[in-house]
């Protein structure tokens, strides 16, 4: 009888513990919500390092791995190069190609300035879609900038490099939700700025948090610290890499992560 009793209590335990492990592990995916780290914090596995000078040796002082973030420009001097060159220009690229998803990741400035500055001063940015991944690459661009002369937030601007898309604005030089009055823009390339009043971190050693919602070459969506700044439609473009850049300062990332779609969400369910 004992014996009976001690099987039945370690099968309630056994119950009790799978109860608790699934539990756990439902919190831990509601909590994710699907997404998946892309960067482990030790390693560029899954990544691939590139600068504009090709040499690979200068890519691993551009890009180092530091506390679980990327720190860009750790180990090259304050002002190397500043406004005579562009030999550190690049992107750690992912070696994976994407079409539908959610990109999310966490920037914040250094103090340490680099090549160009004079011409774009807090420069970086995230690239999706790409399909040449030349340095600069032909895709689409989250710009990530801030202009400390007129202090001017250019992140979550658009810049179309060898792609086209469909555009929205009210007054034809920043972003309007159509519900908000923006209507369809005339196709260009380069720059297309994001909403202005947009709350953002500068030069206050603070992240951001940024939001690239894509869905093949429907729609997609530009968010900065939860708001949405941009939106294009219409992409000619429905897939490819996702990079981010080295341009003309120290940036720290981290918290880069992904969740796929195999159908198309519609865009109402992002846009409220």
């Amino acid at each position: 009888m004992r014996q009976k009793s001690l099987v039945k209590i370690l099968a309630a335990i056994v119950v009790i513990a799978l109860g608790s492990t699934l539990m756990s592990a439902k919190k831990k995916d509601k909590k994710n919500d699907g997404f998946v780290q892309l960067f482990n914090g030790k390693n560029f596995d899954g990544w691939y390092l590139k600068l504009r000078n090709g040499d690979a040796d200068m890519a691993q002082k551009v890009y180092c791995i530091e506390n679980g973030m990327v720190h860009v420009f750790r180990d090259l001097p304050d002002s190397f190069q500043l406004n005579s060159g562009s030999d550190t220009h690049g992107l750690f690229y992912t070696i994976k190609t994407y079409s539908k998803f959610i990109f999310k990741f966490e920037y914040k400035w250094g103090k340490k300035i680099y090549n160009n500055f004079n011409q774009f001063q807090y420069d970086a940015g995230m690239y999706y879609h790409v399909y040449d991944d030349a340095i600069w690459p032909k895709g689409i661009e989250f710009q990530v900038r801030y202009d400390h002369t007129k202090n001017m937030n250019h992140t979550g601007d658009y810049w179309a490099s060898g792609t086209k898309f469909q555009w929205y604005s009210k007054d034809g030089h920043s972003f309007m939700l159509p519900a908000k009055g923006g209507v369809a823009q005339p196709i260009k390339s380069g720059e297309h700025l994001a909403l202005a009043d947009t709350k953002y971190n500068a030069l206050n050693d603070q992240w951001n948090q940024c939001e690239v919602i894509v869905m093949g070459n429907e729609y997609s969506i530009h968010k900065v610290n939860g708001k949405i700044v941009n939106m294009a439609t219409n992409l000619s473009v429905s897939e490819g890499k996702i990079g981010l850049q080295s341009e003309t300062a120290e940036i720290y990332y981290r918290n880069i992560m992904i969740k796929e779609f195999k159908e198309s969400v519609p865009m109402e369910k992002f846009i409220k």
